[in-house]
């Protein structure tokens, strides 16, 4: 057996015995550094095998890492699932500062035990990027959004951190409509409240805009009071948990801190800590049946998992269903809502064009759905921080993704976005050294964090679907009502007389209907 040419060296041959040790250790625990370096001393295996995959393995050996392909990164929710590779990487980040030993390191002593004394290194675990693709398909929705929240925590002070994100939704959802609503009501004079007619519609747009302002604040209060109260809950709850780092590598504590995440999310803790179980198993039952003597460093949480599969091998699961891309069969409402705007944005035109409506009409319909989508997802994409080709093609591909819940602006902008882009996994080292920053303001993290490559990327996708969304929204309650004049269809119904373009789509039925009974037998 031998691993990949970026990887550890090829195994020596075995000797013959085929006995596997396994250490449990804690990943941020100084007294399990000395375990793994003492059990190696001792035993003098044939290999070390070790809990890494070999991404991880080339970071702790301080090997540059692989940039990160536009497709593999892009295809399908893989962003976000970096997202979640984040979230991983900050907590145990965070643990490791507080008991001030770097994450990994177990591992890298025992690599580093093993080759001092030209002992063979397997690399057993599953590869990162199918775990955390795998973890993020199996979380719920809540769970995501509880996940994040824990992340966005350690931004800064709860109460300052909930406020700037309540000011952030306020404002992307207030100055878009400021934006678009301004050209497009002027001229009627609806937003010239001011007494002094000098002012026109000039002063309409200065008046809009404070009052724009006052909504933002006041959006930033109601969402962002109870998500300080959320981020507080986070922190008290990661201040409480006070642990001694010699229990860490205890049955009984680990068990605890397992049961505890399977509660928390049963799938995530599946695919996590049950399915890695079963992978790294099948792994060192390999390395004993080809007659190797092994001492394999696990974390304390898989130690037990792993040692049930080695002393009753018949009961691991297939090693094909352990990889591979894992589909998520959860219920969305996300998705249920998308493909029912779909359906209505398709009706809704079909409709009309039933009803004979002019086309002309139609086209401005058409045109001002395209010109919302476009200013919205394309000026959100360029906040995020997005050059002007990539945020011209999200926001030019807008008005169609926006009806397609299988499609997105944020991946086309992001796709662009990647040619002056260079991302890779060190960027989540990056993210993390700037999250552990408590003292500078909240400002200027955000700052920081946006220079990071993978950050801006993930941002810029994030925004652009984002504006998509409540351009959609914007659309259909704003924006449709000032063509309503336009349509002078008038018909009456059991619930009285309708005009305008209620009538219209009425009509669209009643005809649609029409032509559908002429294709029936009579």
């Amino acid at each position: 057996m031998s691993e990949s040419q970026d990887g550890p060296a090829e195994l020596p041959e075995p000797s013959g015995e085929g006995r596997i040790t396994v250490v449990g250790t804690a990943h941020v625990s100084q007294e399990s550094i000395d375990e793994v370096e003492a059990t190696i001393d001792e035993e003098r295996p044939d290999v070390v095998a070790v809990e890494l995959d070999d991404s991880r393995y080339r970071q702790l050996k301080g090997k540059e890492p692989d940039d990160l392909a536009a497709g593999d990164l892009l295809h399908g929710n893989t962003v976000f699932q970096f997202l979640a590779y984040w979230i991983l990487s900050y907590v145990q980040t965070r643990m490791g500062k507080k008991f001030d030993i770097s994450p990994g390191a177990e591992m890298l002593a025992a690599i580093e035990r093993a080759e001092s004394i030209g002992l063979g290194v397997s690399l057993v675990d599953r590869d990162i990027q199918t775990t955390v693709q795998r973890f993020w398909a199996r979380l719920s929705t809540r769970e995501k959004f509880v996940m994040l929240g824990g992340l966005m925590a350690g931004m800064g002070p709860p109460l300052q951190v909930g406020l700037w994100l309540g000011i952030a939704l306020g404002a992307f959802f207030v100055i878009p409509a400021e934006i678009l609503m301004g050209p497009l009501l002027l001229p009627t004079g609806a937003w010239l409240t001011t007494p002094v007619p000098i002012l026109g519609g000039f002063g309409g747009i200065l008046i809009s805009l404070a009052d724009g302002a006052i909504i933002v604040m006041a959006i930033g209060l109601l969402v962002g009071v109870p998500l300080s109260f959320l981020f507080k809950r986070f922190q008290t709850a990661e201040e409480t948990e006070e642990f001694d780092p010699a229990d860490l590598t205890d049955a009984d504590v680990v068990t605890a801190v397992m049961e505890e995440f399977r509660r928390f999310s049963p799938g995530g803790a599946e695919a996590l800590i049950d399915e890695r179980d079963a992978f790294i198993a099948h792994r060192l039952v390999s390395l004993r049946e080809a007659g190797y003597d092994v001492v394999a460093v696990v974390g304390a949480g898989h130690r037990a998992g792993i040692e049930r599969y080695l002393e009753n091998p018949e009961t691991l699961p297939p090693m094909e269903s352990l990889v591979g891309q894992q589909s998520s069969s959860r219920f969305s409402l996300y998705r249920l809502f998308g493909y029912a705007i779909t359906l209505g944005f398709l009706a809704f035109f079909v409709l009309l064009a039933l009803a004979g409506v002019e086309n002309a009409l139609l086209l401005r319909l058409f045109g001002a759905w395209f010109l919302v989508n476009g200013i919205i997802a394309g000026g959100l994409a360029l906040l995020a921080g997005a050059h002007l080709t990539s945020a011209l093609v999200g926001g030019g591909v807008a008005w169609m993704t926006s009806v397609n819940p299988l499609l997105a602006p944020g991946w086309f902008a992001g796709y662009v976005e990647l040619r002056y882009l260079q991302v890779n996994v060190s960027d989540i080292s990056r993210l993390n050294e700037i999250l552990d920053d408590e003292e500078s303001p909240m400002a200027d993290i955000l700052a920081r964090l946006r220079e990071v490559p993978l950050f801006r990327l993930i941002l810029i996708v994030a925004l652009t679907n984002l504006g998509s969304m409540i351009a959609s929204m914007l659309f259909l309650t704003t924006v449709l009502p000032i063509f309503a004049s336009d349509f002078t269809c008038q018909t009456t119904t059991m619930f009285g007389p309708i005009d305008g373009m209620g009538c219209a789509l009425i009509e669209g039925a009643r005809n649609g209907a029409d032509i559908l009974r002429g294709f029936l037998p009579v």
